[in-house]
């Protein structure tokens, strides 16, 4: 699985920049669930890597901040029996958590105003309403 991680066509992760850890996991495993160190925690050193560019990194250490220590990002992965599968989908959620970081901000809102149609259409029905309202209130009796 030493692999580099590819986030964007513009981004890649060299895999000598990943370090895994390997842990007991939880959960369903049998008899071999006492012995087999199945859950893995993927980290990455975003502040300090020089595969992420110079203009990238603050826009992801501030998107990314209440997940990372000291610079660091780190993904768990412990819902598979195996240890090959949970590393395959710690890297998955790594490369999706940094792709989202990486993603371009989203264009502004370019503020409109209702159109003459739209706002006399709301105005008849408030009329209409409002003529419905008041032929149900009740009529004292003369």
């Amino acid at each position: 699985m030493a692999e580099d991680l590819v986030v964007t066509s513009a981004l890649v992760i060299p895999a000598g920049e990943l370090r895994e850890r390997f842990s007991r996991s939880s959960g369903p495993g049998g008899q071999s669930v006492n012995t087999a160190d199945s859950r893995v925690e993927l980290s990455f050193d975003l502040a300090r890597s020089p595969a992420v560019p110079d203009w990238l990194r603050p826009r992801m250490l501030a998107r990314l901040a209440n997940r990372l220590v000291d610079g660091v990002l780190t993904v768990a992965a412990s819902e598979h029996r195996y240890q090959l599968r949970n590393r395959q989908a710690a890297r998955t959620r790594l490369a999706d958590l940094l792709r989202a970081a990486a993603a371009p901000p989203p264009a502004k809102r370019r503020p409109t105003k209702p159109s003459r149609g739209s706002q006399e259409r709301r105005l008849t029905a408030k009329r209409q309403r409002a003529q419905v309202k008041r032929g149900r209130r009740g009529h004292p009796e003369d």
